[in-house]
């Protein structure tokens, strides 16, 4: 991903929904002037979402979502509609397509799910051609012919009214910082990352404090000391890669601010408050015990890979008990969550803000406590209180969890 590229966790989710053979996939394509979706008169041409990243005037950067027909049939069929069904997680509009003057069973069975999320939608009856007489009546409505490109720019600009932006969106950390201030960045060079590259929660926290008129000062671990001697001006925060969490924090004096970039993640995704309050959970895990280590990317694992490696040994050693650890990746998150004590979450930079609070919603609902990488891994290495005081009320729930603790 270029620096100047949108990542797809912040475009807005559109996911298209609807029978096969509704026209779907032709929509895609009317809308985006493009053939980025195989169209077929065969129902069933889309087997699995189909994500597509672009520029869709007037919203701006998105993500199209195609998904396969909510009617598909057999075994095969069934995983399917499953997967249409786990799109809604990430959606942030939803357009919903129907062939017919009228909703089926199965379309109003979707359009009940899609409204019990509080998803905005949008109805369109395609193939409008066919029906000349009929008038959608919803403010949500429109009547439109993908083959015969009518009323699709209609179709765009209705889409774009069911955008509610947050009022203020959170930004990384550029809130906390004033111009002119130094940020200095502890990027341990991954091996995971592709060669030449940041991984992109360290790309993205760059640019948030560019944005913020401050100064960004990337080092590798072992730089940081010096770093800091040489300075000449006190940075207003050091940011760390979780799994230097330890010597970083030894390294930097106790009246510069310190915290981590999955931390700041979790804060972004609006899921650090719940990330906080399920970490201590680890503390009451018991033999033979299921954590859950969750990662919302998949990556060739490295032989010391943090998710499957590293947590697991930390855990096992921070909690002296035998556990077993299940991996999921991607977008694999388990509907059950009832087998596990303690589910961990990666930073979740590949999710967008739905999805995240999507996943800790299940978790509390399923009443697992749920927490992140860098909160855990600093939670461990007894340096949490100190990684969240750039956040007062976090740090404040975190003493209210403390003394609540036995």
């Amino acid at each position: 991903m270029g620096l100047n590229e949108t990542p797809a966790s912040d475009r807005i989710h559109i996911g298209i929904f609807g029978k096969r053979n509704a026209g779907k996939s032709s929509i895609i394509n009317a809308m985006t002037s493009q053939d980025l979706a195989i169209v077929s008169d065969i129902g069933g041409t889309t087997t699995d979402p189909v994500y597509k990243s672009m520029e869709l005037l007037p919203l701006g950067p998105v993500v199209l979502i195609d998904t396969p027909g909510i009617d598909d049939e057999g075994p095969l069929g069934s995983l399917r509609v499953k997967k249409s069904y786990q799109v809604l997680n990430k959606t942030d509009i939803a357009l919903l397509v129907t062939d017919q003057p009228r909703l089926s069973a199965q379309d109003l069975a979707l359009l009940e799910r899609i409204r019990s999320k509080n998803i905005p939608c949008v109805i369109a009856y395609n193939k409008c051609d066919r029906y000349p007489e009929f008038s959608p009546s919803g403010s949500s409505e429109i009547a439109v012919s993908a083959q015969k490109n009518i009323r699709i720019r209609e179709l765009r600009e209705l889409i774009a009214r069911q955008y509610r932006a947050e009022d203020e969106k959170m930004r990384i950390v550029a809130d906390l910082l004033h111009p002119s201030d130094f940020v200095v960045l502890v990027v341990p060079i991954d091996k995971a990352a592709p060669k030449g590259r940041l991984i992109l929660p360290q790309q993205q926290t760059i640019r948030d404090v560019l944005e913020a008129d401050a100064a960004a000062i990337v080092v590798k671990e072992y730089e940081l000391r010096q770093t800091l001697s040489e300075l000449g001006k006190k940075p207003r925060m050091v940011i760390t890669d979780s799994q230097v969490f330890a010597k970083v924090s030894a390294d930097t004096p106790t009246d510069i601010l310190l915290t981590s970039f999955s931390i700041l993640m979790a804060r972004y995704k609006g899921v650090l408050e719940q990330a906080v309050a399920g970490v201590t959970a680890v503390d009451t895990l018991k033999d033979h015990d299921t954590v859950l280590i969750s990662e919302g990317c998949t990556h060739h694992r490295q032989c010391d890979d943090i998710g499957t490696v590293k947590l697991p040994r930390w855990i096992t050693n921070h909690t002296g008990k035998k556990l077993q650890f299940c991996f999921t990746s991607g977008t694999e998150f388990p509907d059950d969550l009832s087998p596990y004590r303690l589910i961990v979450h990666c930073g979740g930079c590949m999710q967008n803000e739905r999805e995240m609070k999507y996943r800790m919603r299940c978790a509390k609902e399923q009443h697992v406590p749920m927490t992140n990488y860098g909160t855990l891994i600093a939670y461990m290495q007894g340096i949490l209180k100190r990684s969240v005081e750039p956040f007062p009320h976090i740090a404040m729930l975190l003493d209210e969890t403390e003394e609540e603790r036995p």
